[in-house]
C-alpha cells in the first residue's frame, strides 16, 4: 500500500515444493473431465450449483443452497475438497440466498446469509477466483475463508503443517513428529506485512491464496495467524478475516477483499494481484455491499522521519475502529506513503521494528492526499537512547536476538530444536543476548540470574532497572530480587491478549515496560564481586510447564 517511492516491506513469497499426484484425469467423469479451456467464458446452472467457466483453464462451482465452493477444476484436475468438505466461509454458512449475474467480462456470484454478504467473481481469460466477504456484525460467525485442497496433489513439510502426525502435545492443534519437531497450523512464521500470498506448487501447477489488504482485519502489520496447513486428508489455505488468537484489537466489521484464489503454471501469482497493486475498477459497478472504489479513497504521505535508528526498519501504521493500513519508510530519509485509505481520522503510529515510538492523529479525505511535514521522533520516545550501565538486547518491540526467538515463530517451546530454556547470563561475556531466553515461564525457567559488576561510584547510587516485554500469557510478569537483599513489589499486569501466545507462534501482544527503582543499599560495595539479579515470573494464573504464566522479553537494561 505504500507509494512507489517508499520502501516496501520484505515480502517472502511463501510456497511449498512438492510433486503432483498421478495425473488422475482418467478418474474424472462428466463435462469437467476435459480441460477447462475447452469451455467458453460464461456460467451455467446444473441444478445444484452455478458452474463458472473462466474461458481459460479454470472451471469452478458454487453451491446454490449455501454458497460453498464445491468444485475447483484446473486443467481437468479437481483440486477442491478434503475430508468430504467443501471450501467456504468458516465451517460453512448453511442455507443461504445465492444469485449470479454476468456483466461483460465479469461473472459475480452473490451469497447472502443473514447480515453476511459473500461474493465470488471470475474474469474472462483469467485463472483466478476473486472473493469478498462483508461481515456486518457478530450475528454470524465468519472469521476466515478456508480453501480445502484434495490430498495427494501437493507435498508439504513446512512449519505450518500437520505433516501427517497425530501425536497431540497441546490442545488439539499442536503436534509432535517422531523426530521431536513440532507442527501446528498456528506456526505460520510470517507477520501479515511479510507476505502477499501463500500456497503450494509443483513443477507445473501453483495454487495460491493471495491475501487482501486486511483493512477490516485486526492486529496491525505485525500480527501472526494461521495461514495454511496440510494433514493426511489434504491441505487448507486461509484468508483470515478476523482471528482472536493473541489478538490486540477489537474485531472490525465491513467488506474485506478482494482476496484471490490463483492458479499458475507453477510460478508465483502475478504481482498485479498483490495487496496495494491490485486494481479492481472492473468491480466498481457490480453492486458489492460495502465496496468503495479508488475514487472514494485517499492517501497519506510523509516527507520524512527524523530521529530514527537506521539499524532498524520503521513501519508507519494507520488505525481506527473501522480500518487499518500500514507502509514502510524509505531507508534514506523516512519518506512514506500509504494509499487506498478509507476516509476518516486515524491514529498514525511510527514503529521502530515493532515498538511504537511516535503517535499522532491524521485525517484522510476521499480523492485527496494528506501530506505530512517531517515527523521528528523525540529522543526520549526511544528507550534505546537512555544512558545505561548495561543492556541486554536492543529495544525494538520484539524478542529477536534472544535465545530461541526465531524458532518460536514456527515451533512449540518443547521442540527438539530449541536450546535449553534455562541458563544464567553474565554481563560483559559478549553472549548476553544470545544466552538469554526469549521467553520466561513461572514453571520452566523462572529465577533466571543475571550477573554484573558495578564501580564504587555506580554502587553508591540508586538506579532504575527496566524490563520490556512484548506479550504475556496468564498475566505472567517479572518480579526481581537483587543480591537476596532487596525484592521488588509485584507489578500490576498490563493489558494483554487472553489466549495462548507463547506456544502458538506469536510473541506479539502489547509492548510494555516494567520499571524498578533499586536503592543504593541493594548493591554490593565490593567492586570485585558480582551483583546478582534474579528475575522471577509471578502470576496467580496459568497451569504447568509451557502453559504456566509466562512473558516474552524485548530488552533489559540498568539505567545510569
Amino acid at each position: 500500500m505504500s507509494g512507489s517511492e517508499s520502501r516496501h516491506p520484505v515480502r517472502r513469497r511463501t510456497f511449498v515444493l512438492g510433486t503432483a499426484a498421478a495425473a488422475g484425469t482418467a478418474a474424472l467423469t462428466g463435462p469437467l473431465a476435459a480441460p477447462a479451456s475447452a469451455a467458453a467464458f460464461g456460467y451455467t446452472d446444473d441444478g445444484s450449483n452455478y458452474v463458472v467457466a473462466t474461458g481459460a483453464d479454470l472451471v469452478f462451482k458454487v453451491g446454490k443452497s449455501n454458497g460453498d465452493l464445491t468444485s475447483l477444476v484446473y486443467r481437468g484436475v479437481e483440486y477442491q475438497g478434503y475430508g468430504g468438505m467443501n471450501s467456504h466461509i468458516e465451517s460453512g454458512l448453511g442455507a443461504s440466498t445465492v444469485s449470479v449475474k454476468q456483466s461483460g467480462a465479469t461473472i459475480l456470484i452473490s451469497v447472502a446469509y443473514g447480515t453476511l454478504k459473500h461474493y465470488y467473481a471470475a474474469r474472462s481469460g483469467e485463472n483466478n477466483v476473486y472473493l469478498w466477504t462483508n461481515k456486518a456484525d457478530t450475528s454470524v460467525s465468519a472469521t476466515r475463508y478456508i480453501l480445502r485442497v484434495k490430498k495427494g496433489l501437493f507435498l508439504n513439510d513446512e512449519p505450518d503443517s500437520y505433516t501427517y502426525t497425530t501425536s497431540t502435545i497441546e490442545a488439539s492443534d499442536v503436534f509432535a513428529k517422531s523426530d521431536g519437531q513440532t507442527r501446528s497450523k498456528h506456526y505460520s512464521k510470517l507477520r501479515v506485512m511479510d507476505y502477499d500470498f501463500i500456497g503450494w506448487k509443483t513443477g507445473s501447477v501453483g495454487l495460491w491464496m493471495v491475501r487482501s489488504n486486511h483493512e477490516k482485519a485486526s492486529g496491525g502489520p505485525f500480527y501472526r495467524s494461521l495461514l495454511r496447513h496440510q494433514s493426511a486428508d489434504g491441505g487448507g489455505l486461509y484468508e483470515i478475516l478476523y482471528y482472536g488468537q493473541n489478538q490486540t484489537e477489537d474485531q472490525r466489521f465491513g467488506l474485506q477483499g478482494p482476496y484471490v484464489i490463483a492458479f499458475t503454471d507453477g510460478g508465483a501469482p502475478s504481482s498485479s494481484l498483490f495487496p496495494g497493486t491490485l486494481t479492481t475498477s472492473w468491480a466498481d459497478s457490480l453492486g458489492i455491499s460495502g465496496y468503495v472504489g479508488a475514487s472514494g479513497r485517499g492517501k497519506v504521505a510523509g516527507v520524512g522521519i527524523t530521529g530514527r535508528d537506521t539499524a532498524h526498519p520503521y513501519t508507519v501504521g494507520l488505525a481506527n475502529t473501522a480500518a487499518q493500513y500500514w507502509g514502510s519508510d524509505r531507508s534514506s530519509d523516512g519518506y512514506f506513503a500509504i494509499g487506498g485509505v478509507l476516509p476518516g481520522t486515524y491514529t498514525l503510529t511510527v514503529h521502530k521494528g515493532e515498538l511504537a515510538v511516535y503517535s499522532t492523529q491524521t485525517t484522510v479525505s476521499a480523492g485527496g492526499t494528506t501530506t505530512l511535514n517531517s515527523i521528528a521522533i523525540p529522543s526520549s520516545n526511544d528507550p534505546s537512547n537512555a544512558g545505561t550501565l548495561w543492556r541486554i538486547n536492543d529495544w525494538n518491540g520484539t524478542p529477536s536476538g534472544f535465545k530461541n526467538a526465531d524458532l518460536m515463530t514456527y515451533a512449540h517451546p518443547s521442540d527438539v530444536r530449541a536450546a535449553s530454556w534455562t541458563g544464567n547470563v553474565v554481563i560483559g561475556s559478549g553472549s548476553e543476548t544470545s544466552a538469554f531466553p526469549c521467553y520466561l515461564w513461572k514453571d520452566v525457567n523462572s529465577g533466571l540470574l543475571v550477573y554484573f559488576k558495578l564501580t564504587a561510584a555506580q554502587a553508591a547510587a540508586a538506579h532504575t532497572l527496566r524490563i520490556g516485554v512484548t506479550t504475556a500469557y496468564a498475566n505472567g510478569r517479572p518480579q526481581v530480587t537483587l543480591n537476596d537483599a532487596w525484592t521488588s513489589a509485584i507489578p500490576s499486569p498490563p493489558t494483554q491478549p487472553n489466549t495462548r501466545s507463547l506456544t502458538n507462534g506469536s510473541y506479539r501482544g502489547n509492548n510494555h515496560t516494567f520499571t524498578y527503582s533499586i536503592p543504593a543499599s541493594a548493591w554490593r560495595t565490593d567492586t570485585g564481586q558480582y551483583n546478582v539479579l534474579k528475575i522471577n515470573v509471578v502470576s496467580g494464573s496459568g497451569t504447568t510447564g509451557f502453559l504456566s504464566a509466562g512473558t516474552a522479553i524485548d530488552a533489559i537494561d540498568l539505567l545510569a
